[in-house]
């Protein structure tokens, strides 16, 4: 009698499991971006697998999402990274501010999953990368005097942060369109980092109000 080798079946398992694995990152992005509320019902038959094989390899929804928004945030990572930035830290800013949004927008109920299932902390950690990539931005604008450098760096990316994060908020809420967040974040945060003018000084003058009787 003939056996196949142990081997084999075993990376044929591997295979089978990988691929499910992907099947199963894919139809939760997709189930996700249509639902934000969905289950893992929901994410099992988008993907044509059993919950059984769903939470073989995520234990729970919190951890399927976790690792939804981490591939995500990698792949626009990816993006990011191609783009040819000006010389100009300004509009390198710009670009990096206009291309975030357009990912941000296309994982707008993504990100409202995640808010929701996973702790801001760890939003917060899966994000460093992005994070790292502007402050280093705004290291170089200091240097050259395009930004203000009378406030640390880090709050600046934490406004930054949720400039956007704000923005797609109001997306999903009506009050913004899409079609323009990706200039509004930018004015914004453009003008929120340009250098500090020095404050007229106000000693000696009296408040405005009401005349007296």
């Amino acid at each position: 009698m003939v056996r196949s080798p142990q081997p084999s079946r075993a990376r044929e398992r591997r295979a089978d499991a990988e691929r499910n694995g992907h099947a199963i990152l894919d139809a939760a992005t997709r189930a996700l971006t249509a639902n934000p509320a969905a289950s893992m019902a929901d994410i099992a038959a988008e993907a044509g697998l059993g919950r059984v094989t769903v939470y073989a390899h995520f234990d729970n929804r919190e951890t399927l999402i976790d690792a939804v928004l981490e591939r995500a945030i990698a792949n626009g990572e990816t993006m990011l990274d191609g783009l040819a930035l000006p010389e100009d830290p300004a509009d390198a800013l710009a670009l990096v501010l206009t291309s975030s949004w357009q990912l941000v927008s296309e994982a707008n109920k993504l990100l409202a999953a995640a808010s929701t299932a996973l702790p801001p902390d760890r939003i917060r950690e899966l994000h460093q990368a992005p994070a790292a990539r502007v402050t280093d931005l705004l290291r170089r604008g200091r240097d050259s005097g395009s930004f203000r450098d009378d406030l640390p760096l880090e709050p600046l990316v934490t406004m930054i942060h949720v400039v956007i994060n704000g923005a797609a908020a109001d997306v999903r809420a009506g009050t913004l369109t899409p079609e323009t967040a990706g200039d509004f974040i930018t004015e914004v945060v453009l003008s929120a980092l340009q250098p500090s003018r020095p404050r007229p000084e106000l000693r000696g003058r009296r408040p405005r109000g009401p005349s007296a009787p």
